[in-house]
């Protein structure tokens, strides 16, 4: 009773801020955000009153496979974005801009914080600042998909955007092992460098390998129904199994094993959508039938940032230095490479921006740094600052850069005002 009931108070309290938003203009994913703040247990959880909200972040992470149910579905969307027709166009740009503004945001943050190490190094020690730094390559494709579709985005940015977003997380998630290997090993006193370089290309490849595998069984799945509903219901199986199974860790020898569901997920709809003749039409429904999950994610991922840290001044320095540093590497990282590549003015212009917003794979990151000790403890406190900033301006951010280049047309939205409020947000 109490999981639905939330669920529920999830749900209207969503859809109920996107009321709010709309006569302010703002993105439907900031108003989803704004609502679990609210019914969070640091604003209305605090009255302790059942029903009303969250009374404790407990009650929010006991929600978690909402979550990553949602994260699942939305990588598996990106991955439509990887169709080999629109790869031919963009496909070498976005890879070389997707690599090279992930590696400048590392770097940019790096270099701030190690030099920030020698002002307060019992607070901020140089493995705390390398992974910060690493994490800082990790771009939120929810909040970034979303804003595209509310808006109905179009264009070449649009065009060049969401590949990047999607090949983001492969290329963060391999800076991030790396980063956080060495951080373990300057703070244990010993370097494993077969973990370090072996890891993070095992966890790639074993997660590109299994939406490969989960794309083919898909497809060929697909063929034994011909209704639109059981095809769906094909689609929500696989990418349930998909998630699933990349849950699993294990060991080989003193090398970890594990999966990305973003990274899976993204290729199991990147082989369905090339391979399979009605993919366009499945994941139009699948965006239609996965508008209250996305709704539920958002509101969930504001429930659950700790408005703790902002008590601490210092964290909230670092914090602040952490977000701009990052965001100049994003950037200018994303700027130079797209003029380098001789993109269209308006990809050069904002490109940039759109990348600034941080959730979910940051906030996964930093629980695996949590394994530090004390320093753990000090890099999930900055980014619980830095993810509760970056998702409250973020979206907003990027509506204004996609309208500033031409792809957000005025009125879009509100011609669609007869359609059910959920799947119109969302």
């Amino acid at each position: 009773m109490e999981i639905l009931l939330l669920l529920s108070v999830c749900l209207l309290a969503g859809l109920l801020m996107s009321r709010v938003a709309n006569l302010f203009k703002l993105p439907a994913v900031t108003a989803y955000l704004v609502a679990g703040i609210l019914i969070g247990p640091f604003v209305l959880g605090r009255l302790g009153v059942p029903g009303l909200g969250f009374q404790t972040l407990d009650q929010v992470k006991n929600l978690g496979i909402i979550s990553d149910a949602a994260m699942g579905f939305i990588a598996f969307s990106i991955g439509n974005e990887f169709r080999l027709s629109q790869l031919k166009e963009n496909g070498k740009q976005a890879t070389v801009i997707g690599i090279i503004q992930a590696v400048a945001a590392t770097i940019l943050v790096d270099l701030t914080l190690v030099a920030l190490h020698f002002a307060i190094p019992d607070i901020l020690t140089i493995p705390a600042a390398i992974t910060l730094g690493a994490i800082a390559s990790a771009t939120a494709p929810a909040a970034t998909l979303m804003v595209v579709r509310q808006y109905k985005a179009k264009g070449p940015l649009t065009d060049i955007l969401l590949p990047i977003v999607a090949l983001d997380d492969a290329v963060g998630l391999a800076i991030f092992s790396v980063s956080f290997g060495v951080a373990k090993s300057l703070d244990s006193g010993m370097i494993d460098v077969l973990s370090v370089v072996a890891e993070p290309i095992v966890e790639v490849v074993l997660s590109l390998a299994l939406g490969a595998l989960s794309g083919f069984a898909f497809n060929y799945a697909e063929k034994f129904f011909h209704s639109r509903s059981k095809r769906m219901s094909i689609a929500v199986a696989f990418v349930l199994l998909t998630v699933a199974i990349s849950q699993m860790e294990f060991k080989i020898g003193s090398i970890h094993c594990g999966f990305s569901s973003l990274l899976a997920c993204m290729m199991l709809g990147t082989i369905f959508c090339n391979i399979c003749d009605v993919s366009e039409e499945l994941m139009d429904r699948a965006e239609r039938w996965t508008g209250p999950l996305n709704v539920l994610f958002f509101v969930l991922s504001g429930a659950e940032l700790d408005f703790g840290v902002i008590g601490d001044a210092v964290i909230i320095g670092i914090g602040i230095c952490y977000i701009i540093s990052r965001s100049l590497g994003k950037y200018l990282g994303s700027h130079l490479s797209a003029k380098a590549m001789k993109c269209d003015p308006m990809i050069t212009k904002y490109l940039g921006i759109t990348l600034l917003p941080q959730a979910g794979v940051a906030l996964g990151m930093s629980v695996m740094a949590e394994t530090l000790g004390p320093d753990g403890l000090i890099i999930r406190n900055i980014v619980l600052f830095s993810v509760m900033i970056y998702e409250l301006i973020g979206p907003t951010l990027t509506k204004i850069a996609l309208t500033k280049a031409g792809e957000i047309k005025p009125g879009k939205q509100s011609a669609r005002g007869k359609k059910d409020m959920a799947e119109r947000d969302a």
